[in-house]
């Protein structure tokens, strides 16, 4: 689903995202609520170029967050939680930025399990998040993606987290 987001996009860059566990829920500017196969449910949450996912009693944040100094992991696991966290910032050479992007929102325009929120003022301005209907092995799991074509940086996220 995409959706067009009516603010002004402000977000920095890769450098000042913080990932957050238990946060309460902040404003959001859409929000999609899914039931996926076997009753799961999650609510994607588009914070301008950051976002929060919800499944259950876990609540996801990767934003710019006042007060915590920046820093997202290149990885996280926790196994008494099964909760499974990586993040990549990739910098495209040329127009690759563009070209990624534009192949994000023709894939994920009509997914029954995304939400991209396209920004005013650049097409590449974009915040992702996919859900896996149907990951192996009794989990859930969801993929995002973070794009500052101001600083030529996409920012893709993967979380796996055992039911």
């Amino acid at each position: 689903m995409l959706v067009a987001l009516d603010t002004p996009y402000v977000d920095t860059r890769a450098a000042d995202l913080s990932l957050a566990l238990g946060d309460p829920e902040r404003p959001a500017l859409h929000v999609r609520e899914l039931t996926l196969p076997g009753g799961v449910r999650l609510r994607l949450r588009l914070l301008g170029a950051s976002h929060q996912v919800v499944c259950g009693e876990l609540t996801e944040t990767v934003a710019c967050l006042p007060g915590r100094p920046p820093h997202l992991p290149d990885t996280l696991y926790d196994e008494g939680t099964g909760y499974r966290f990586t993040a990549t910032v990739l910098r495209p050479a040329g127009d690759g930025l563009r070209t990624r992007v534009a192949a994000l929102r023709a894939e994920l325009a009509d997914d029954p399990y995304a939400l991209v929120g396209v920004f005013p003022g650049d097409v590449d301005a974009i915040t992702a998040l996919s859900v896996r209907a149907d990951p192996p092995g009794g989990s859930v799991a969801w993929r995002t993606w973070h794009a500052y074509p101001q600083t030529n940086e996409l920012v893709l996220t993967e979380t796996v987290v055992a039911l």
